[in-house]
């Protein structure tokens, strides 16, 4: 047995030796290798000959080179130098090396250029604050994505589906999130052999297209709200917020509301039953964060800030 796994590891090894480049894990470099997944990636971001795109992780440049035959200008955040000399390489004495701007560093510390379409095979331990923060800057268009397969499907969940639950805390608020800025499309599956070297996990695509204009909220107390509601998702709202820890956070914040619009608290005043007060009112004591949508948590926001009640 020993000696079969050192036969596939030597096989292994031989593949990437021949293409030139070692993958370091630490990026999480997985390069896509089939052809197919990336035309139908490129079709499904609607590109224009004016558009300006964004590549993040370009790897060899599979992707970058049809990018670049199509629109006015591509962008490739690369953080490893090996594969931006690779890039470099491939665009050399060609009509589309003017095309190409390469930033070299890590895209998460980098502010992000303009750009109207985003298209990217990203490592998937950065899925997360990537997609939060392309959807914290200046409008553009679409960005399709290869994601990890069970993460794009917590992006895609709807309320009341199986999958509308925690990967982690963050990855289910940004799920909520996602949909409250952008609407979230499931495009198609990825298996593991269209990569070198296959990952872990499979994967899948999806087309995150933000709404514009965007909501007329104020995202930190869309963001404290559904906080609070998704630690615990399975309890109701009236039991989630019946912890002391977040009594104790909004009465600070009811607090400094009140002491900048001149407002008198009563003596009798408890947060605790003012926060009952709003969760009845709204008709959100039996709610579970697991099946309210976006309209719910919205309505409930409205209630709470109504009532000088602020998660900011």
């Amino acid at each position: 047995m020993p000696k079969i796994r050192a036969e596939k590891k030597s096989r292994v090894h031989k593949d990437v030796a021949r293409q030139g480049i070692m993958f370091n894990k630490d990026f999480g470099q997985h390069i896509l290798k089939n052809p197919m997944v990336i035309t139908a990636m490129i079709q499904k971001s609607g590109l224009r000959p004016t558009d300006t795109v964004l590549e993040i992780g370009p790897g060899t440049g599979n992707m970058t080179v049809q990018l670049l035959e199509q629109v006015k200008k591509v962008i490739a955040c690369e953080i490893d130098t090996r594969l931006v000399a690779e890039l470099q390489k491939r665009v050399q004495g060609t009509h589309l090396k003017p095309k190409l701007e390469i930033l070299v560093g890590d895209v998460l510390k980098m502010e992000l250029p303009n750009f109207n379409i985003c298209v990217a095979n990203i490592p998937y331990q950065i899925s997360s604050p990537l997609v939060f923060k392309l959807l914290h800057r200046p409008f553009f268009r679409c960005a399709v994505l290869m994601l990890q397969k069970e993460f794009a499907q917590r992006l895609v969940a709807k309320a009341g589906d199986k999958l509308y639950c925690r990967l982690s805390v963050n990855t289910q608020l940004l799920a909520v999130n996602t949909q409250l800025l952008a609407r979230v499309d499931m495009l198609m599956n990825v298996g593991k052999n269209n990569f070198r070297p296959p990952p872990k996990v499979e994967s899948a695509v999806v087309r995150i297209e933000p709404r514009n204009p965007p909501p007329p909220i104020v995202y930190a107390e869309w963001d404290g709200l559904t906080r609070i509601a998704f630690t615990r998702k399975n309890k109701t709202l009236g039991s989630a917020f019946k912890q002391t820890s977040v009594i104790a956070a909004l009465e600070k914040n009811y607090k400094v509301h009140c002491s900048l619009n001149n407002l008198e608290i009563p003596d009798d005043f408890h947060m605790k039953e003012k926060i009952e007060e709003v969760i009845t009112k709204a008709d959100a004591s039996e709610k579970r964060a697991r099946t309210m949508d976006l309209d719910d948590f919205m309505t409930l926001l409205h209630a709470f800030n109504s009532e000088g009640i602020h998660f900011s």
